[in-house]
């Protein structure tokens, strides 16, 4: 079995160390911190959700959504799928794309999603739960390019694909994968597919995601997973184990293969995230609350989808609305606007009793102050927000374009001491610690005392790239930044990953599985 405890390297700063010896410098950054393997694996937020939006004004912004789907419409480029929206009731325009739909019927269909579900992992300890309280974080999916401090920004590859997944294998923070970290574009596009699931399932025993990019892709994804798990299709239907993410083609559109997504995945009683990816003042209008009616009326129409296609499919209401520089029209991240539409999205996903997907965003083109606080505003948001399901959660770096090893690292910092803060307070007798104030009574210390030291080694979060020598001995090590400390723990992180154990009947039965596919031919491209 793997080491699934949270991977924290060994010592490596020797210059440090006899410094350390011989005065008190301050910790250091890599003291271990020793908890249980299963310190990450389910997460529970249950503090009070916070409001960007008063219960009349989330209601407006319901009712407005509502209008949209039955004054404007939606279209719908997928002949399959208007065909089974007309049966269930809506509206469509004979010799066009444009569908329309009454308010009460996308609200009779939405009402069918399940409130929470389980996501199935081949390793039945990685399994998640998915609504209510709880929090799911998954690695940055989907970047095109890939760096490293060494290597700079590259190509997506497959080697850094690779590295990728050993890196979310590592780290219990890290719950799921989201789609392929990194694209391998050197990887032929008619087979990557398989190549890039088979890695899933190899190199990590965690739930995975596959690409609705055409029905051939889904099928195949469908069966990867089902084989690394070893179960029949039977026991797949009854246990969600993949799931897919729709994006909406903002505005107010859903794309074939979108559309042949939720048709393949929800037809199986797999997780489909319906996410509509509106930037205010681009795809969406300039206000943030027009912004979150159009979100809102794209997803209740995905998600009523789902739910024509097979009723109590699981699905998850996703929001990705933010802003754009208004001078240049790139995207923008972490900014006050999102952090609003984060907030006011977990209001409407909780509105209808759904599961929630949002996501830790920044701008920052390199590891940086601006990374870290972009990225801890969008923490905070989705937080308070009541996140359920968090893509690019860790490695999300240049709006998403890039996929960095030293991002990834200090996100899983930052997850972790998110982590860390939900954890309920401990008010017991022995917290209270009453016994040990008696002992050391007015102008003592309580370095010393029994209580401390039976605690000391667990008592706080010891942080992986926080630097707390003081400045003397920080100084006689070379003034290491976070960047340097992130450099270096994640090659120490992939020096000491191991792959998880896979029963050599799936494996044989996966190779064989992609080899027949490839010999195939994969499935069609353009190029």
């Amino acid at each position: 079995m793997s080491d699934i405890s949270p991977a924290v390297p060994p010592e490596t700063d020797t210059a440090a160390q006899p410094e350390r010896r011989r005065r008190n410098g301050g910790r250091g950054v890599e003291r271990s911190r020793k908890s249980g393997a299963s310190a990450y694996l389910n997460l529970v937020n249950s503090l009070d959700k916070s409001r960007a939006l008063s219960p009349e004004a989330l209601e407006d912004i319901h009712e407005a959504s509502l209008t949209i789907l039955e004054e404007i419409g939606m279209d719908i480029m997928l002949p399959q799928a208007r065909e089974r929206m007309k049966a269930a009731g809506a509206e469509v325009t004979p010799g066009k794309d444009r569908v329309r739909f009454d308010r009460a019927m996308i609200m009779d269909y939405v009402a069918h999603a399940p409130s929470t579900f389980t996501l199935h992992a081949r390793n039945t300890l990685r399994n998640v739960a998915i609504g209510g309280d709880n929090l799911v974080f998954a690695q940055i999916a989907s970047a095109p390019f890939v760096a490293d401090r060494d290597g700079g920004r590259r190509a997506g590859n497959q080697e850094d694909y690779r590295k990728l997944l050993k890196l979310a294998q590592s780290y219990d923070i890290i719950h799921t994968t989201g789609g392929y970290p990194v694209e391998p574009v050197d990887i032929h596009a008619s087979v990557r597919h398989l190549d890039c699931l088979s890695d899933l399932v190899k190199l990590t025993d965690k739930p995975f995601h596959c690409y609705s990019l055409g029905q051939q892709r889904n099928l195949d994804g469908i069966e990867i997973a089902r084989i690394g798990r070893g179960i029949s299709m039977e026991q797949m239907e009854r246990e969600p184990s993949l799931f897919t993410i729709i994006n909406s083609s903002s505005p107010l559109r859903l794309d074939g293969p979108m559309l042949q997504g939720i048709i393949e995945m929800s037809s199986r009683n797999q997780v489909v995230v319906v996410t509509p990816f509106t930037l205010a003042g681009a795809m969406a209008p300039v206000t943030i609350a027009g912004a979150l009616v159009q979100q809102n009326a794209e997803a209740l129409c995905g998600i009523a989808f789902t739910q024509m296609v097979r009723k109590g499919a699981p699905v998850i209401y996703g929001g990705f609305t933010s802003n754009v520089d208004m001078k240049t029209g790139a995207p923008a991240f972490g900014t006050p606007e999102y952090m609003k539409a984060v907030i006011a999205g977990g209001q409407l996903a909780r509105r209808y009793r759904l599961p929630y997907r949002t996501s830790n965003t920044n701008a920052a083109n390199t590891l940086d102050a601006q990374a870290a606080y972009e990225s801890a505003l969008s923490l905070w948001a989705l937080t308070q927000g009541g996140g359920n399901f968090i893509m690019h959660a860790a490695g999300w770096s240049e709006g998403g374009l890039t996929a960095s090893f030293e991002k990834f690292i200090l996100d899983v910092d930052m997850l972790q001491m998110v982590a860390e803060f939900l954890k309920p307070l401990d008010v017991s007798a022995d917290a209270l610690a009453l016994d040990a104030v008696r002992d050391v009574g007015p102008g003592g210390h309580y370095f010393g005392t029994a209580h401390t030291l039976a605690r000391y080694e667990n008592a706080f979060y010891s942080p992986i790239l926080s630097d707390w020598r003081n400045f003397e001995t920080w100084s006689e090590a070379g003034r290491p930044t976070t960047y340097d400390h992130a450099n270096r723990v994640f090659k120490e992180t992939l020096k000491h990953y191991e792959q998880p154990p896979l029963d050599p009947a799936v494996s044989e039965e996966l190779d064989a599985f992609v080899a027949r596919r490839k010999a195939e031919g994969g499935v069609p491209t353009d190029f």
